[in-house]
This record gives structure tokens, sequence and C-alpha cells, in this order.
């Protein structure tokens, strides 16, 4: 089994890499506010921090639409 598919490893990874670091805030969120805020003086750096940190997220986010197709499924 892919990592990407195993329910536990992606949330053990959003839980530790999509939220980290924990304190003040998780980093992710101070990202995403940034690009809503329109992203000024964002560096290319910055932008891999937020899909590194945003990456577990989105597995998380496959996983449920993914499961939520296979329950709708008709057999």
């Amino acid at each position: 089994m892919k990592p990407w598919n195993d329910w536990k490893f992606v949330i053990v990874a959003t839980l530790i890499l999509g939220l980290a670091p924990f304190v003040p805030e998780p980093h992710l969120f101070g990202k995403i506010r940034w690009v809503a805020g329109g992203a000024i003086g964002m560096q290319l750096l910055d932008w891999f921090d937020l899909v590194w940190h945003g990456l577990p997220w989105l597995l998380l986010l496959r996983l449920i639409v993914l499961k939520l197709f296979t329950l709708l499924k008709p057999a």
C-alpha cells in the first residue's frame, strides 16, 4: 500500500507537518492569510513552504473524496 493511500499515514502527516509549528499559530494558516491578502512580498521559498505544509491537507481531502465516491457508488 502506498503511503498517500494509507489513512493513518495521511492523518499523522496532516497533524504533524500540516500544522507545524504549533505555536503561536500553525504555519499554514499564516501562509493562507498571506495569499488571501494578495501575496505581496512572497518569494519562491514562501510558495514552496505553502505547498509543503498544504500537501498533507490535500492528501486528506483526496482520501475523503475517494471514500465518499466509493460509498455513494451504486452497487
